[in-house]
């Protein structure tokens, strides 16, 4: 269930993030134009379909002459407006916290997530692909950026995989 807590927070709003952070719990929260989500962390359902892209992908990345994460990364501006995907094939000499922006990013729905409401972000910071898979669905879609918008792709211009031949490779949870 969305809250909205406005400014100023009360401190116990503050303690929370700060145990969150203390704790671990952070990783996945992200800052949209300024306004905190907390996101809870991924079902082990995600988690293995995840870790199957990660091995799926890793090699076709690697030839390709990119650099796979396989793994959450802040893409954006900085600590005041960013996303945290799932993972994302970077160029060669991507460094640091943020990132501003990825050749592809990768995306698992979870029930109740915005992964969807992301493009938008992701193509103003001019995110070639973006890889979105839901694992309840059992669907690979695989989009490109063409004129500041993201369409349907059959086949990744960055790699050589194709969103059919991709969905028919995941052992679904």
């Amino acid at each position: 269930m969305p809250t909205l807590v406005m400014d100023p927070a009360p401190v116990e709003i503050d303690a929370l993030i700060e145990r969150r952070r203390r704790l671990g719990l952070d990783h996945r929260d992200e800052m949209w134009e300024g306004v905190y989500r907390m996101n809870p962390p991924p079902s082990l359902e995600h988690q293995l379909v995840l870790q199957q892209l990660a091995e799926l992908l890793g090699p076709l990345v690697r030839q390709a002459g990119l650099v796979p994460v396989i793994n959450e990364f802040g893409l954006g501006d900085g600590k005041d407006n960013y996303r945290v995907p799932d993972g994302g094939l970077h160029r060669p000499g991507a460094a640091g916290v943020w990132q501003s922006t990825a050749a592809a990013v990768i995306e698992i729905v979870s029930p109740g997530d915005e992964s969807w409401a992301k493009l938008p972000f992701y193509a103003a910071h001019n995110v070639d692909e973006v890889l979105i898979v839901d694992p309840q669905a059992r669907s690979v879609s695989w989009l490109g950026l063409k004129d500041g918008r993201y369409e349907e792709i059959e086949h990744s211009g960055l790699i050589d995989l194709g969103r059919n031949q991709l969905a028919e490779l995941i052992d679904w949870p």
